[in-house]
Formats: structure tokens, C-alpha cells, sequence
């Protein structure tokens, strides 16, 4: 979807996805950011690295969002 914006993410993100997991809990903590982003099931802990436009695709909503100061200061710095 080249004409939309990509959806701001941060660690600590608990994010609703629209199908559930095998375990039956449809929540995720995002705990890697970058081209995959990595998820967290919140029922079994399962970690799973899901590409951002996947991720953006399958997103419902957000339960809770995480702090931006936090994912400003694990971003890499650049020259």
C-alpha cells in the first residue's frame, strides 16, 4: 500500500491481531522493532517475527500503547 503512512509502533505495544493464536489469545507485546517486527504471544509467550507490512495487515487494534521514549532510546544512532 504505497499511498499510506506505515502505523507507529513501539516496544512495549500490546497489539490485537485478527485471527487468534493456537493457544486462543489474540493479544501480542512487541518487543522488536525494524523491517520484522517481533511479537510476543501473551497467552503461551511464543515469539514470532512478523514483517511490517504482514503485521499491518493483520492489526486490529491496540490494547495498550508503550512508552516512545523508550523505543527512541534502543533505535540505533546514526552518523
Amino acid at each position: 500500500m504505497p499511498g499510506t503512512p506505515p502505523v507507529t509502533l513501539y516496544l512495549g505495544d500490546v497489539v490485537r491481531l485478527r485471527r487468534t493464536h493456537p493457544c486462543g489469545a489474540d493479544t501480542w507485546l512487541v518487543d522488536r522493532l525494524g523491517a520484522d517486527i517481533g511479537l510476543r504471544c501473551q497467552g503461551c509467550g511464543r515469539h514470532v517475527l512478523l514483517e511490517r507490512p504482514a503485521l499491518e495487515r493483520r492489526l486490529a487494534g491496540f490494547e495498550r500503547r508503550g512508552d516512545p521514549a523508550v523505543s527512541a532510546a534502543a533505535a540505533p544512532r546514526r552518523p
